[in-house]
């Protein structure tokens, strides 16, 4: 049966029923329709456990991190743990391209599917046009005498589909780049925006380019501010939807994690923490890529930290990162359980099991985690929803009450630019060496003048723990190469690009796009 017929077979609430049962009142919820809102409502009295949802390195074969974490809020309320989901809004770039959708699957799903992987209540496209008035504001201060005498553009426009022949561009006065609306830093700063106000300063500090003097020009000398949050306004307040089972997810921001920060907007999390007792996030990819900018970046701005980390795998998976042989792909789980026992004290792993996978096969994966002394756990729930998973939520609510004593700090806040790279590099990903393209050290060392205090941003594959895609598994020995940089002035955060990384991704031979349709009036195909 495919998602969509299993979806058909559930029957969804009104979306104010929905919020009744978090206790909102009627003037904090916009309905957008019968099955979506919006929640304005600012969050106070944080009172919910936190669990972070990663994974292992992803392949083809998924490894169920957003199936899990909506099927783990289905059976927390199953067994009347009140819990809320606190997740990503999906792009269409992935949409249309090789992932599909990303709400979900099997009995663990959110609604309605379709219109939170399109046009989700117009998130995305407020952010792509609000990016592109910025773009079209500064060419036309240029071609109105250019008053701040801009020398070099450094703001790009951004497009939310994967089209390689945008990576590079001819405009009428120079060369340009576009990037995906999840990678801009309008997105950043959504996502990391603690309300209106916090927002607008963090728009008006955006860099857009250097003078004649080579000093930097801010978007508030442009005095636009306004207009962009204008676009930006209601797409500040979080999104609510539901699960097949009817149980509430709040779904804000859309980040990638592999040429971004990769979490939902801290709003989102800090008001599903004030409404339920256990809040499951996600970050995206593997733990060397989402889970290190949630702690390193997310956490340590608004000093929350997950009470428990789960990582999910598939046998599949861990195939697949050992060439076929679970006794070698197994080691990629290793890295994993250590980068997060290192960050955490509470670290549970999660299998999510296919029908044909072996017992034996299991028991390893079972035997591999008890000698890393790491709790194990089995998840059914893609098939079989909330029934028999009263073992799998003792467990977890068990481990998210532990004390968690653990912070990851992998630099501080005043160590100079390189330092924070190589610690990131060495210490959490494990190389044995950082190389930078000809020029750029010496150019970051420059930066640590301005931008000695930011958070850094590492941009790299996610197929791989090195910026190789084909070094899968637990590589040693390896070297990072630095390529490029960015600086995200409007949220503190210098993105470091690593090995041959695109911000602007492009669709593959065989996307999803072939499979999507309109049948009878409805939109099928989107997995």
């Amino acid at each position: 049966m495919t998602d969509y017929e299993i979806s058909k077979k559930f029957k969804l609430k009104r979306i104010d029923k929905i919020a009744k049962k978090l206790g909102l009142k009627d003037n904090e919820v916009e309905l957008y329709g019968n099955y979506k809102a919006k929640i304005n409502k600012i969050p106070n009295n944080i009172k919910s456990k936190l669990i972070l949802v990663t994974s292992t390195n992803p392949t083809p074969f998924g490894e169920g991190k957003t199936t899990f974490s909506i099927g783990l809020c289905d059976a927390m309320n199953k067994n009347k743990e009140k819990t809320i989901l606190a997740l990503r809004e999906p792009s269409l770039g992935p949409v249309f391209g090789i992932k599909g959708g990303a709400t979900g699957g099997g009995l663990s799903q959110l609604m309605p599917s379709t219109d939170i992987n399109l046009h989700f209540n117009g998130d995305f496209h407020a952010i792509t046009s609000a990016n592109n008035l910025i773009a079209s504001i500064i060419d036309n201060h240029i071609y109105f005498g250019n008053e701040l005498q801009i020398q070099e553009v450094l703001f790009q426009r951004c497009l939310d589909l994967n089209d390689r022949a945008l990576r590079n561009v001819t405009l009428k006065n120079r060369k340009d780049h576009f990037t995906i609306t999840a990678a801009s830093e309008l997105m950043m700063i959504l996502c990391l925006a603690k309300n209106e106000i916090d927002l607008r300063e963090k728009i008006k500090n955006i860099i857009i380019g250097i003078n004649k003097d080579k000093k930097y020009v801010y978007l508030k000398d442009l005095k636009c501010e306004g207009a962009v949050l204008a676009l930006l306004k209601d797409t500040l307040k979080p999104n609510l939807v539901q699960t097949l089972y009817n149980n509430p997810a709040i779904i804000h921001g859309g980040p990638f994690a592999n040429i971004a920060h990769g979490c939902n907007s801290i709003i989102a999390t800090k008001l599903a923490m004030s409404l339920a007792d256990y809040t499951i996030t996600e970050a995206g990819f593997g733990s060397d890529m989402g889970a290190l900018k949630f702690l390193d970046i997310k956490c340590r701005d608004n000093n929350i930290y997950p009470d428990l980390i789960i990582i999910t795998s598939t046998i599949r998976s861990l195939k697949h990162n050992g060439e076929g042989l679970l006794e070698k792909g197994i080691e990629n789980l290793r890295f994993h359980i250590e980068k997060m026992i290192q960050a955490n004290d509470n670290v549970l792993v999660v299998l999510n099991r296919f029908k044909d996978d072996k017992e034996e096969e299991i028991k390893y994966v079972k035997e591999f985690c008890e000698k890393l002394n790491t709790p194990f756990a089995i998840s059914n729930i893609y098939n079989d929803g909330v029934n028999d998973t009263k073992e799998l939520v003792k467990t977890v609510t068990t481990l998210a009450n532990n004390k968690n004593t653990k912070h990851l700090e992998l630099y501080k806040d005043e160590d100079d630019i390189i330092t924070k790279i190589e610690n990131i590099c060495k210490n959490f990903l494990t190389a044995k060496e950082v190389k930078y393209k000809k020029g750029l050290k010496q150019e970051l060392e420059n930066l640590n003048k301005d931008f000695k205090n930011y958070k850094i941003c590492i941009s790299k594959t996610q197929y791989s723990i090195t910026d190789n895609p084909k070094l899968l598994g637990y590589p040693k020995d390896f070297t990072i190469t630095i390529t490029d940089y960015k600086i995200n002035n409007g949220a503190k955060i210098i993105t470091i690009l690593a090995g041959d990384i695109q911000t602007m991704p492009g669709l593959a031979k065989n996307s999803n796009y072939l499979n999507i349709d309109v049948k009878n009036e409805e939109i099928i195909g989107i997995i």
